[in-house]
C-alpha cells in the first residue's frame, strides 16, 4: 500500500475514533446532570389498613392538596370527590396544618345537593413531612339531640310558668279579697284548677323523660287490655259528663298484650282524653280493641274538630298543639300524644291517626299480644271433656 493510501485511512480511523469519544463524553455529562423524578408520596401500609376499617371517616391527603387514601364512609359522607377535598374548610386547615404542624380540631357542615347537611367534627393532624390526616366524625345525631333536648327544656319552662303565675295571682287576688266570701270561693277554686294542672304536667314530663330512650322493657307482664280500657274510661267520666259526651266501649274481650300495665294504661287514658278534649258537646267517642295477626290493637274514634293533613306529622311532637286555644282552656299540657308514642315504641308497637278535618279522628294503638296457651288456661281446661 502506496503512503498516500495509508495516510488516508489512518485520518479516517482517527475522525471515527475522535467523534466516538466525544459521543461518549456527551452521554457521560447527560447522565450526570440529569435531574431524578420526584419521588411521589406513598401512604404508609399500616395507615392504609386502618382506614380500610375505620368507622369514623378519614381521608390522607398530600402535599399537592391530592387525596391519596379515603376511608368508605368518607365517601358515603361527601367528604372526597374524585382526589379533592369538598370543603374548602377543612382544605384550608389541612394547609395550615402542613404549614406549622400542629393538630387542629374544629366543627362544621357538611352540605351535598339533594341531601340534608351534616354536621361534623374534623381532627387534622401531620402524617410524617409530606402528607395529612383527615379524622372526621358525623355529629348530626348528637346535635339534633341537643337541640330537642334544649327545645324540651325551654318548653317546659315556658308551660311551667302559667299555672305558677296563675297561682300567684290568684293568691295575691285571695288576699286582697279576703272580705268577700264568694270571690274567696271562686279564686280559690281557680288557684285548685292550676295547680291540678301543674301537678298533671310535672307527671306527664317526668313519665316522657322515663320513657323517651324507647328502649324495649326488661320484665313485661301480661296486661288485661279489658282493664285498661274501664281506668282509661272512667279517668275521663267527669270531662266526658261534663261535655255530655258518651264513652262507649266494644270489641273483642279478654285480650291480653304484653308490657307495663301502668304505661299501657296511661297511653290509652290520653287517647280518650284526647278524644274527649277535642269532641263538640253531645256526641259520642268509641273505644275499641281487637287482635290482629299476633297484635292487639285498641282505637279511639272520636267525632271531633279532627286533624289537618299538614298537621298530622307533628302531633306527636312534644307541646305541639292542633287547636293551642281549646288546650288551653282544658288544661292540656300537649305532652299525651308524645308519651303515647314512646309506651308503643318500648312496647314493639306503634300508634296510627286517621282523621279528617270537621268529622272527627281515630287513634289506633297497636301492642303485641299474648295468646293463651289451650293447655295451661284454667277456662279451656274445663271446657275440656
Amino acid at each position: 500500500m502506496d503512503p498516500t493510501t495509508q495516510a488516508f485511512l489512518a485520518a479516517i480511523i482517527g475522525a471515527v475514533v475522535g467523534g466516538a469519544a466525544v459521543l461518549a463524553w456527551a452521554v457521560s455529562e447527560r447522565q450526570q446532570h440529569r435531574v431524578p423524578p420526584a419521588e411521589q408520596p406513598v401512604v404508609p401500609p399500616g395507615v392504609a389498613t386502618v382506614l380500610s376499617v375505620l368507622r369514623s371517616s378519614g381521608v390522607v391527603v398530600d402535599e399537592a392538596d391530592t387525596v391519596l387514601k379515603a376511608s368508605a364512609p368518607a365517601y358515603a359522607l361527601g367528604l372526597v370527590r374524585g382526589t379533592a377535598l369538598t370543603s374548602d374548610e377543612l382544605a384550608d386547615l389541612v394547609r395550615q396544618v402542613r404549614r406549622d404542624g400542629q393538630i387542629r380540631e374544629t366543627e362544621l357542615t357538611i352540605s351535598r345537593t339533594g341531601a340534608p347537611a351534616r354536621s361534623v367534627s374534623a381532627r387534622v393532624a401531620p402524617l410524617g413531612s409530606r402528607l395529612v390526616l383527615v379524622l372526621v366524625e358525623d355529629r348530626t345525631r348528637e346535635r339534633r339531640v341537643e337541640a330537642v333536648r334544649r327545645d324540651f327544656v325551654a318548653n317546659v319552662s315556658h308551660e311551667l310558668k302559667t299555672p305558677v303565675g296563675a297561682i300567684r295571682l290568684l293568691s295575691e287576688a285571695v288576699a286582697d279579697a279576703a272580705d268577700e266570701p264568694e270571690a274567696v270561693k271562686r279564686f280559690s277554686d281557680r288557684m285548685l284548677l292550676e295547680s291540678e294542672r301543674l301537678a298533671r304536667l310535672v307527671q306527664q314530663v317526668i313519665e316522657l323523660s322515663r320513657l323517651q330512650g324507647d328502649d324495649p322493657l326488661e320484665a313485661p307482664r301480661p296486661v288485661d287490655v279489658d282493664d285498661v280500657l274501664a281506668v282509661a274510661v272512667d279517668t275521663s267520666a267527669i270531662d266526658a259528663d261534663a261535655k255530655r259526651i258518651t264513652v262507649a266501649t266494644g270489641g273483642t274481650a279478654g285480650l291480653v298484650v304484653r308490657g307495663n300495665v301502668d304505661q299501657v294504661t296511661t297511653a290509652v287514658s290520653n287517647l280518650v282524653a284526647n278524644a274527649v278534649s277535642y269532641s263538640e258537646p253531645d256526641s259520642t267517642v268509641l273505644v275499641t280493641a281487637k287482635a290482629v295477626d299476633g297484635m292487639v290493637e285498641v282505637s279511639v274514634v272520636d267525632q271531633g274538630i279532627g286533624i289537618p293533613d299538614d298537621e298530622i306529622e307533628r302531633i306527636f311532637e312534644r307541646f305541639y298543639r292542633v287547636d293551642p286555644a281549646r288546650h288551653r282552656s282544658t288544661g292540656g299540657t300537649g305532652l299525651g300524644l308524645s308519651i303515647v308514642k314512646h309506651v308503643a315504641a318500648t312496647h314493639g308497637g306503634e300508634v296510627r291517626v286517621w282523621s279528617v278535618p270537621g268529622q272527627g279522628s281515630t287513634f289506633t294503638l297497636t301492642l303485641p299480644a299474648i295468646v293463651p296457651d289451650p293447655v295451661s288456661d284454667p277456662v279451656n281446661q274445663e271446657e275440656r271433656p
